[in-house]
């Protein structure tokens, strides 16, 4: 594994943890409620549908890179249009004044759990942004560092919790979170469409190469 693609993973599992959705979100209102330690709780069980749906992600990629490029082409067409629309959507968002269940606050860590393996969202949007970082390097992915593949993603996310964890505990830095977290989730959207931009750079020459 070369170290740019180490890295390119490490970056994945960071981003797809850190990027604000609805685990995140639901941390920030548990950390409201509860403090730092229910927010800690709620990710710890959290990490677990990680875990999972990111794996899975990630034999879905290594899987079409080794049945052929234009599998894998297709697979980051399809990631792109995604996560083009995911931008697209969180451009347009608009303050939610939904609040956190109260189940959620009582058993954060059992919540966290049932919430990871239940996010109908988590498989597609790590497909999408698994595919779309790492399409530059889809040669260099096989079966063999399959493992190593989703150690790094893990420990990838590892750092965007903890990183969210301390967020939480921090009362000013949580207050700046909520009070600008329209212009936040704004944000992230350009940056899913940037992500998207990057998918369709370098699976369209493949597909419209085989065509010509």
């Amino acid at each position: 594994m070369t170290p740019s693609l180490l890295f390119a993973v490490i970056a994945s599992g960071f981003i797809y943890g850190i990027t604000p959705g609805p685990g995140v979100l639901a941390v920030f209102g548990i950390g409201a409620a509860r403090g730092r330690r229910a927010g800690a709780g709620f990710l710890c069980g959290h990490l677990l549908g990680d875990v999972v749906w990111c794996s899975t992600a990630l034999i879905a990629i290594v899987g079409a890179r080794e049945i052929g490029s234009s599998a894998f082409d297709v697979l980051g067409v399809l990631s792109g249009l995604y996560l083009f629309w995911l931008g697209a959507r969180a451009i347009r968002t608009r303050r939610s004044s939904e609040e956190t269940p109260q189940g959620a606050a009582r058993q954060p860590f059992w919540h966290g759990i049932l919430f990871g393996l239940t996010n109908p969202k988590a498989y597609p949007v790590a497909v999408a942004t698994f595919t779309a970082l790492l399409s530059s390097r889809a040669e260099l992915l096989t079966w063999s560092m399959l493992p190593w593949l989703i150690l790094l993603i893990f420990v990838g996310g590892l750092v965007a919790y903890a990183i969210l964890i301390g967020i939480v505990g921090a009362r000013q830095v949580r207050a700046v979170y909520q009070r600008h977290e329209v212009m936040i989730t704004r944000l992230c959207g350009v940056m899913f469409i940037g992500f998207a931009v990057n998918a369709l750079a370098h699976a369209l020459p493949g597909l419209l190469g085989n065509k010509t």
